[in-house]
């Protein structure tokens, strides 16, 4: 993929080929942010595994928040120019609750100043207009980027003169480059982008030609940088279909939570929290499961359980094929319950690893999500909004 570093500092073999990887800051923090692991995926054979995403690998809330709270902080505040509303834009479906939580603790250190999240999907919600743009390594490479349909928040967005993007990590930067031009089309005025990302690998020299690359003012925010180079080894077997998008078909996205734009934070589910902790027994084990593109809400929910003293842990399901090597040291498969008929996996969770398991779904119950219940003896939340959640009855 890339030339070989000339220094590397650490040297991983993966199944599927060989990462070099130079550390330039953040090594101290890089055993308890990032773990390595093998994707099942010929276009990219690696994974740069997050422990502070609630994705891939279990994470306290506390520890996920914290993170958000130093994303947000590495967002530069151009004193001496017009601020204008700060649009923030999380990458589907690995990022979003990252992004949304970066986007909340921005809101709350900058009280009084206007600010428009949006995150990238790929199913469609409504008939509004959107954007499409394309993740080139990606397993699944269509994203869209739908427009606020509500017109004071579709003024904040073309009323913006910062954009901030949010991954988890950035290797080259290209996915970060189409959308912010595809942003730059609907919305001229945009004066400056700010990449913020748990890790930076593009190296010192690319990051030093973001300006070039985006056409205007770039800055980048990232609690680990440095550079990678990888020798792509043997193939990975071919997993399948990993999106199969349908223009006309309902896929059950909600509008509620970040798809069509949000100005303020989310409310975390305090009263259900309370409840459930106290139907817990001392000592009780809890993993809050989020499901696909729905993240963020799983996140709040965890964090308002610890606030109540319980022992817990925030994961969610993905649609993303990764090895059982490395960082990844168990999988489970099922059916997706957004209605793809693709596969979906969930990773680094054994059934009975939990004394509870409380899946968070914004899509109906079905059986997809029932048959995710019975693998992990899960119980199933309907987020239908912040102030309608259901408990369904598993079958």
């Amino acid at each position: 993929m890339n030339a070989p570093l000339p220094t590397p500092v650490q040297r991983i073999e993966l199944p599927t080929g060989t990462l070099d990887l130079r550390i330039d800051s953040g090594a101290s923090e890089l055993d308890a942010l990032l773990g390595f692991a093998a994707r099942a995926n010929a276009k990219r054979g690696f994974l740069f595994l997050s422990k502070v995403l609630g994705k891939h690998w279990p994470a306290q809330p506390i520890d996920m928040l914290m993170v958000h709270e130093r994303l947000a902080a590495t967002v530069p505040q151009f004193k001496g120019a017009v601020q204008g509303p700060v649009v923030f834009i999380a990458m589907a479906e690995t990022a979003i609750g990252l992004g949304q939580g970066v986007f909340e603790a921005w809101l709350r250190a900058h009280p009084g100043q206007q600010a428009l999240f949006l995150h990238t999907t790929r199913y469609r919600v409504g008939d509004g207009p959107l954007i499409e743009f394309e993740e080139a390594h990606s397993h699944a490479p269509r994203q869209f980027l739908h427009t606020p349909v509500d017109p004071e928040l579709h003024a904040l967005l073309l009323a913006a003169r910062t954009l901030v993007l949010v991954d988890d990590e950035a290797s080259t930067g290209n996915t970060f480059v189409n959308l912010a031009a595809a942003c730059r089309r609907l919305n001229p005025g945009l004066e400056r982008v700010h990449l913020a990302t748990i890790t930076n690998f593009m190296g010192r020299a690319a990051t030093g030609l973001l300006d070039t690359r985006f056409g205007m003012p770039t800055t980048c925010g990232a609690l680990v940088e440095g550079e990678f180079s990888f020798a792509q080894g043997p193939l990975p077997p071919d997993q399948g279909v990993a999106q199969r998008y349908e223009e006309d078909a309902d896929r059950g996205a909600s509008a509620a939570f970040g798809r069509l734009g949000t100005a303020r934070a989310l409310r975390a589910p305090e009263q259900l929290a309370a409840r459930l902790a106290r139907e817990f027994a001392p000592g009780s084990r809890v993993l809050v499961l989020g499901t696909g593109e729905f993240m963020h809400v799983s996140t709040l929910f965890g964090a308002a359980l610890q606030r109540q003293g319980v022992d817990v842990v925030v994961q969610s399901t993905t649609r993303s094929p990764i090895l059982t090597w490395g960082a990844v040291d168990h999988a489970l498969t099922f059916p997706d319950n957004y209605g793809e008929g693709i596969a979906n996996y969930l990773y680094n969770v054994a059934p009975g690893q939990y004394d509870h398991v409380l899946a968070c779904h914004e899509t109906a119950s079905g059986p997809a999500l029932f048959q995710l219940a019975g693998q992990l003896n899960a119980r199933l939340f309907h987020f239908q909004s912040e102030d309608h959640v259901e408990e369904v009855p598993v079958r």
